[in-house]
């Protein structure tokens, strides 16, 4: 008796750990879901499998020159001109597919199929022509994410030289703790952290500005390639609806065609639908308007910013970072802030 039981037990406990461990299996899927960040190390290996190979290319080689700070943008950038093309090479496939429906129909003698095939693959080459389109206005989002890779190639040497700078007075501090040199680069420090402090603050500004205008335009791009792919669709099917496919008995004729002139109107629907069509989406707000050419808020004029000028990052134009009066004016006069080898050096001149 004690047995059965011990087996039941056995047995049910089975069942319970496959329904819990199918349980955890749709948890863990929902809140994949949610977001298609790694959350884990060991993930990373794997999706890195996942992503397509590529042959290498002077744009690779320009990836591994480009600064730490922008190599992430730099592989996104890149495998959407990857997308892109792909939607143009399935543009031309479509194009050249219409072609082909429309010749065979004319090949199988049938006078509807004929007209019917040569009308649907009228519909599939604008299809094809809307893919391309698509491509064009992605072109144009890829072109955006460029401009923030570049601020972010622009930002990597200001980011280094502080660091290198507070590196060589630590180094100094340990060796030579009364060396005169540390005035010098502490200088040099809040110089490179005024220089680094307006750098952030435009990478950080044109970053939202333009990571917003992006994906405003790839949306867009979607919204539109979709709804006129459904359009065209919609009239397609009422193209094929004019086509008899009632089965005949060998030996029976099947009538003439009857709807060339609603074939022919069912195109100039199309075509009408097409040219009058009107975005239904909203448009995305921004408060970009308030921020100036020197890539801060407009209420910041004058001599408190600095500007970015255009430099060569890995082959391409990327911004550059230039000194500004604002870094100037931090770091001369009285409004220079003293750092501790300067009071060492004030010691000394009193001991003396």
């Amino acid at each position: 008796m004690a047995g059965v039981v011990a087996e039941e037990c056995r047995d049910l406990l089975a069942g319970r750990e496959s329904e819990i461990h199918i349980f955890w299996r749709v948890d863990e899927r929902l809140n994949r879901s949610l977001s298609v960040r790694s959350k884990k190390s060991h993930d990373a290996p794997a999706a890195e499998k996942s992503a397509p190979k590529h042959r290498f290319t002077m744009a690779s080689l320009r990836g591994m020159q480009q600064p730490e700070l922008s190599k992430k943008l730099f592989k996104i950038i890149k495998s959407e001109n990857h997308a892109i093309g792909a939607y143009e090479s399935a543009s031309r496939e479509r194009i050249s597919i219409a072609s082909q429906i429309s010749d065979w129909g004319e090949a199988t003698g049938d006078d509807s199929i004929s007209d019917i095939s040569d009308k649907v693959g009228v519909l599939l080459s604008e299809m094809g022509e809307q893919e391309d389109l698509f491509a064009q206005n992605l072109e144009d989002y890829r072109s955006v994410l460029k401009q923030i890779r570049n601020t972010e190639s622009s930002v990597q040497p200001s980011r280094d030289n502080k660091a290198k700078v507070t590196e060589e007075i630590q180094r100094l501090k340990y060796k030579e703790p009364q060396s005169t040199k540390l005035v010098q680069l502490e200088q040099e420090l809040v110089r490179a952290e005024a220089q680094n402090l307006v750098a952030e603050a435009q990478l950080t500004n044109i970053t939202r500005q333009k990571l917003k205008e992006a994906y405003d335009l790839h949306s867009a791009a979607v919204i539109e390639r979709g709804e006129k792919q459904i359009l065209l669709a919609r009239h397609m099917r009422r193209l094929v609806q004019l086509l008899d496919d009632t089965p005949l008995v060998p030996g029976d004729v099947r009538p003439a065609f009857e709807h060339s002139a609603q074939a022919r109107q069912v195109l100039n629907d199309a075509e009408e639908d097409l040219r009058e069509w009107q975005p239904s989406f909203d448009p995305i707000p921004s408060s970009a308007t308030e921020m100036g050419s020197n890539l801060m808020p407009a209420s910041v004029t004058g001599d408190t910013t600095s500007t970015v000028e255009p430099s060569v990052v890995g082959g391409e134009d990327a911004p550059g970072q230039t000194e500004s009066p604002l870094e100037k004016r931090e770091i001369s006069g009285s409004t220079m802030v003293p750092g501790e080898g300067y009071h060492q050096q004030q010691q000394q001149q009193q001991q003396q």
